[in-house]
């Protein structure tokens, strides 16, 4: 089975490495992989040989805190009416008598009910039981633990910055004021009283270890078990740093003045100040590259209006069943999916799908739960619930693609696995070459120190998946559901893109294109004839005409006598008169002569059209063409994908002719036609072993196979399910334009990574050298400990804030062009 956890406690990606390597140890796990930036661990186990509670321990071990992400629907109510203790006792036992609710607990003080259950029907279920009682029962905004528990982590980093920069201020001061003629009083004055100034900085410094505890704790426990990371250099810069104050301290008061200037508390002290703030910094930061997860979170509505017993009653979302009939009016959020029954409104669904224009809806049509009813009042059938809802949906693909790994993270991984243990190798060797070579001892502790503290694996471990977190955060924003890492960085290596042509580069459903009349008819008159004829029929073509009439209002006659001839047309007798509709086989086999418009046939079947010819009894009266239309706004598309230098096919299970004039109108040279479903994953193979990459385009049930054996599977939205659950990439709407925009997403953010692994990298090859002291050889600076502490924290900020970005990123293809 796949589990996923929260963790709690990391501060760099080795952290992050440490708890990977920990449970891939643990016998019965066969994967485990830690997201830094999201701190969720997935690991995939075999349940018979280790359990959720032993992973958890596992990583408590290590030194960090963990708890098992929520596999349950978890719901807070407010409820109103109790008037004692036992009305809350009342109230929780019944609601623990709902068939697989796990936990109930009513708080009177606070009026709420919290409720935990293994079947979202069950928390459906508890506004009934507690109505029954006598109560009522209302939502509380969710409350989500793991955001609460970021919000605690937050605020004890900022205290602890707060009281570590008390304390770090008065030691600053009295460590360096007396170097720059600023006054100190005589009591701790170096010069008349060595030994309380060594003391009154020991005492100030002892609490600023203390609230930074954690370091230690971490950074050790990850030495000791041979996993060092970066707790691990700030603990042993510095302990080094206030184990060598201490003794100094001891010295001076043993009589031994020289080491009056050899105190190093104020550099223990100020590390500790600026690298706790930079965390403060980067959770803050790192809060905002997950706010596309919080905007959708914060779509949906709290409450549902449902039509029970010819009643409207306002009820909880989470109360809502499928089934129920959900009223809205203008204005309100639609709370869950469903289908319009009474009524018809324009619905804003630019939050769920990015087009700015209102759909139009009216009965029969689907609805969007947490989409915006715009101007009517209507009532709709729930469809779907919980966590089955377009939203809810949503949510979890991001969410997966935010937790997921990209290919380039492996080697910032790599890297980060051994880079602590080379460090302070390095900053042990630095430090004893320079003590060799007649350096004081505090010379080669300040080498020691700096190059402990300013080597932070951090930016590298923030730099990828920053990066895909906002990344696949704005392709939802556009449209675009990324389902993992993986996707995203594949898709900027695309070289060729398959196109399915029904219903991906055409609208997938036939229309009336053309209407041309033989004599001197009415074309209106002629569609009454045809559109009459086909009324009782239910072929595609029949209906494109009936629907052709309808939007002109025409009233339709029922036909007296009614005959369907398979391949060839329709027979009718409307008021006396024999109407036949068919193709060209079937008016010549009945000797009826199309002579007349036999050149404009073919033209129209050359467009890709289906053209149906019309008489009464043996007299020719004209043609009606019906074809699946290009969508409007496929031609942009394919246009935009080749000036991007990609190879554009299409493939297709239509006829030849057809293909070939579609293909020309959306500037497709290469076509496949007559394609078997079967056939297509075959085609795409062919081509994935010429190309790097492949991408397949599709909708259909039939186009599954293709987008599962494409290196990146795009499906459309409103295609089946099967196709969005075979496909790498799935578009919230009809329109081919989101394919270039999720191409140039994902070079904008294969860059944005680049960039952030530059300069990690950069930053450590540059800053390290220096901290060993290389400019000081030729006559520069050597690097102070508390410049390395505040350069290491900034490298990590940087990184987050570059990643930050994207969130500016905007489609080449503007909302004008999609219009």
């Amino acid at each position: 089975m796949i589990t996923k956890y929260n963790i709690y406690g990391m501060t760099c990606t080795s952290c992050a490495l440490t708890i990977e390597k920990n449970i891939k140890d643990l016998p019965g796990v066969n994967t485990a992989s830690v997201n830094h930036a999201t701190e969720v661990l997935k690991v995939e186990f075999d349940e018979n040989r280790v359990d959720d509670q032993i992973i958890i321990d596992t990583i408590k071990l290590i030194g960090y805190e963990a708890e098992l992400r929520n596999q349950t629907e978890i719901a807070n109510f407010g409820i109103s009416g109790m008037s004692c203790v036992s009305c809350a006792n009342r109230i929780e036992a019944a609601t623990k008598l709902i068939e697989n609710v796990q936990y109930a607990n009513v708080n009177f003080a606070t009026e709420t009910l919290s409720i935990s259950a293994t079947d979202p029907s069950a928390i459906s279920r508890v506004n009934e039981v507690v109505t029954k009682l006598g109560y009522k029962l209302y939502s509380l905004t969710e409350n989500n633990d793991q955001e609460s528990k970021k919000e605690r982590e937050l605020e004890n980093l900022w205290r602890r910055f707060l009281v570590s920069l008390i304390f770090t201020v008065p030691v600053l001061y009295i460590a360096g004021g007396h170097m720059l003629n600023m006054p100190l009083p005589r009591i701790i004055n170096p010069m008349i009283n060595p030994i309380l100034f060594a003391i009154v900085q020991l005492v100030f410094t002892i609490p600023v270890i203390f609230v930074s505890s954690n370091y230690y704790k971490t950074g050790f426990t990850s030495l000791i078990r041979k996993h060092p990371n970066m707790d691990t250099l700030i603990a042993l810069g510095t302990s080094a740093a206030f184990l060598y104050g201490i003794f100094a301290t001891f010295k001076i008061i043993g009589g031994d003045y020289t080491y009056t200037n050899e105190l190093y508390f104020e550099a223990a002290a100020v590390i500790l100040t600026l690298i706790t703030l930079g965390k403060y910094l980067e959770l803050v930061t790192k809060g905002r590259t997950s706010e596309a997860i919080k905007k959708l979170m914060g779509l949906a509505p709290k409450t549902a209006t449902v039509v029970r017993d010819e009643k409207e009653l306002t009820i909880p979302i989470e109360a809502v069943l499928v089934g129920d009939i959900v009223s809205t009016k203008p204005g309100e959020r639609l709370p869950v999916d469903g289908v319009v029954i009474t009524g018809q409104t324009s619905i804003d669904e630019s939050m769920l799908t990015g087009e700015s224009i209102p759909v139009e809806k009216k009965i029969g049509d689907k609805v969007i739960g947490s989409s915006i009813n715009k101007n009517g009042l209507i009532r709709y059938e729930a469809t779907h619930v919980g966590k089955d809802t377009t939203l809810a949906q949503i949510i979890k693909l991001v969410e997966d693609a935010q937790t997921s790994k990209a290919p380039i993270a492996k080697l910032a991984d790599i890297i980060s696995s051994y880079f602590v243990p080379i460090i302070i190798i390095v900053a042990i060797l630095s430090s004893l070459l320079w003590f060799i070579s007649g350096q004081s001892i505090l010379f080669s502790l300040t080498i020691l120190i700096s190059v402990l503290v300013i080597a932070c694996p951090c930016a590298l471990g923030l730099a990828t998946p920053t990066a895909i977190m906002v990344g696949t955060g704005k392709g939802a924003e556009n449209g675009i559901l990324i389902k993992s890492g993986e996707a995203l960085e594949t898709t900027h290596k695309i070289q060729t893109i398959i196109f399915d042509k029904t219903g991906t580069i055409t609208e997938g459903k036939p229309v009336v294109t053309d209407i041309v009349a033989a004599e001197n008819l009415d074309e209106k008159f002629l569609l009454l004839l045809a559109a009459s004829a086909e009324k009782g029929s239910e072929h595609p073509l029949g209906e494109a005409i009936v629907s052709e009439a309808e939007k002109y209002n025409i009233d339709l006659i029922q036909p007296t006598e009614f005959e369907a001839l398979s391949g060839l047309g329709i027979r009718a007798t409307i008021n006396g008169l024999d109407i036949r509709l068919g193709n060209e086989k079937y008016f010549i086999e009945n000797n009826i002569d199309i002579s007349k418009l036999k050149a404009v046939s073919d033209e129209l079947a050359s467009e890709g059209k289906t053209p149906m010819f019309i008489s009464n009894d043996q007299t020719f009266l004209g043609v009606i063409a019906v074809a699946d239309t290009v969508k409007k706004t496929s031609s942009l598309a394919i246009q935009h994908l080749k000036s991007l230098g990609i190879k554009v096919i299409m493939l297709t299970g239509d006829n030849k002719r057809t293909a070939q004039a579609i293909a020309r109108q959306v500037g497709i040279e290469e076509v496949i036609s007559e394609v078997l479903p079967q056939d297509k994953a075959r085609h795409v193979k062919t081509y994935q072993k010429n190309e790097s990459k492949v991408a397949m385009v599709g909708d259909g049930i039939n186009d599954a196979p293709a987008l599962a054996q494409a290196d990146i599977g795009i499906a459309i939205g409103s295609g089946t399910d099967i196709a969005m659950e075979s496909a790498d990439i799935i578009l919230m709407k009809d329109d081919l334009q989101l394919v270039p925009i999720a191409i140039e997403l994902s070079k904008k953010t294969i860059l944005n990574i680049q960039e952030n692994l530059f300069w990690a990298f950069a930053y450590n090859i540059l800053g390290v050298p220096v901290a060993m002291g290389i400019l000081y050889i030729f006559g520069g600076p050597l690097l102070s400990p508390i410049i390395a502490g505040a350069a290491m924290s900034f490298s990590s900020v940087s990184v987050l804030l570059n990643a930050l970005r994207l969130k500016k990123f905007k489609p080449k293809i503007g909302k004008k062009e999609l219009i």
